[in-house]
């Protein structure tokens, strides 16, 4: 029996952390596929935690459930009025009291113990390689690049009428996030107006943008992940059009992500393209 569960152990949980990457979203694209019923596809070192970390909790409850109704069960057939005419008078069996205490207490401690230094790994800040400032406004995003030019731009959903084929409606944006692949990136979040919210689930980023406040969290995409999008969306109700602020982030080779800088520093070094950026948001609105 104890070789059989060394066996069924690893392969359920094997299992549980393909299960889900198996099911990603379109070719080029990591969201979340039709009817798929596992975590996105991890792409940072705190999704692959995150992932990896669900996968163990959902072991230790199947046991669980496994274990109470097999104890239920037991207890049916053992313990019924037709097999135990005359009930047991005993009330209290010190030995059992302790064991059902201690046990789910040593369980509880075996998941907060991990759990913490999950939450430990996401929230520190490693050494970064680069900054991205997030601004969230009602209801588009911003983006700054201080260290590499200063510039910024803003990403506005696409409207339904101006999707090309194979662009996913309410995910798609006129101008992506690049960023690049085996990058320790730094992420300052803040708003102009009320709270946003950036999720990324793919990266396990998702962190309120306050205004007046600066959070800060980090990232560091993997390098399989070249020329892929990834997607999320704001994830706090921030007004109307809470539901159309998407995210896009293209994932880029260290090299592409030096020539697209030296390319957005000329494209986005004049208030013309905000300008433009604030007429498309307003025909976008329009058409909702």
């Amino acid at each position: 029996m104890r070789n059989k569960l060394k066996t069924f152990l690893p392969a359920l949980i094997g299992a549980m952390l393909t299960f889900g990457p198996a099911m990603a979203g379109p070719a080029g694209e990591v969201r979340s596929a039709p009817w798929q019923m596992w975590l996105q596809e991890p792409a940072s070192p705190t999704a692959d935690r995150i992932v990896a970390f669900n996968a163990q909790l959902m072991v230790i409850e199947t046991l669980i459930v496994i274990f109470v109704l097999g104890l239920m069960a037991y207890i049916a057939i053992r313990f019924n009025a037709k097999r135990n005419p005359t009930p047991s008078k005993t009330t209290h069996n010190t030995l059992l009291e302790v064991v059902w205490t201690v046990v789910p207490i040593l369980i509880l401690v075996g998941i907060a113990v991990p759990s913490l230094k999950h939450l430990y790994f996401a929230d520190r800040i490693p050494e970064a390689d680069m900054t991205l400032k997030i601004t969230g406004n009602q209801w588009y995003w911003n983006y700054n690049y201080p260290d590499n030019g200063d510039f910024s731009f803003d990403s506005i959903i696409v409207a339904d009428a101006d999707l090309k084929e194979g662009q996913p409606r309410l995910l798609t944006v006129d101008n992506k996030v690049v960023l690049p692949v085996e990058t320790n990136i730094r992420l300052l979040m803040t708003s102009n107006d009320v709270i946003h919210n950036w999720a990324l689930p793919s990266l396990s980023v998702k962190l309120d943008t306050m205004p007046g406040r600066i959070n800060e969290t980090w990232t560091r995409i993997h390098e399989k992940y070249v020329g892929k999008t990834i997607y999320g969306m704001c994830s706090e109700l921030c007004g109307v059009n809470h539901g159309f602020m998407p995210i896009a982030i293209e994932a880029v080779s260290k090299e592409d992500f030096e020539k697209w800088v030296k390319e957005a520093q000329q494209k986005f070094a004049s208030d013309d393209t905000k300008t433009d950026d604030k007429v498309r948001l307003a025909d976008a609105g329009a058409t909702r």
